[in-house]
């Protein structure tokens, strides 16, 4: 089976939503960024320092966790696509709040209700880690 990798339109689409969700995480706008994470059990979110297994505790922690700094920078934002319907963004962030450098990679997927009503780009999978700059 061959899968196309990077078509242009695909990136597109998933880069506009990459960008919504980190307008919504710096403005710390959580009714945004539940939407642009899959509720369901099988998500999973891995953060600086505390791990969500499943749409319902993901919610549940956005409601109480500390706002990211507005002073926020990503670097070297890689996305890449998988056919239509499947890709990874990957990126550096620094902020004024901390020296350290942090990663953060997503698994985003296309997927669609059994309506058919819904049919966007969707968060199922996080990574967030910090470490020393150097």
């Amino acid at each position: 089976m061959t899968i196309e990798l990077n078509r242009p339109d695909t990136v597109a689409e998933v880069e506009l939503a990459f960008v919504a969700y980190e307008r919504a995480l710096v403005d710390n706008d959580v009714a945004t960024m539940n939407e642009l994470f899959w509720n369901a059990p099988e998500t999973v979110r891995y953060g600086i320092a505390e791990m969500q297994h499943g749409g319902d505790e993901i919610r549940r922690w956005r409601e109480s966790c500390v706002p990211v700094p507005p002073s926020r920078r990503l670097q070297h934002t890689v996305v890449t696509t998988f056919g239509t319907d499947y890709a990874t963004v990957s990126t550096r962030f620094t902020s004024d709040a901390t020296p350290l450098v942090g990663r953060q990679m997503q698994t985003w997927a296309r997927i669609g209700d059994p309506s058919g009503e819904f049919a966007g780009w969707i968060i199922v999978a996080a990574h967030v880690s910090l470490i020393d700059a150097a």
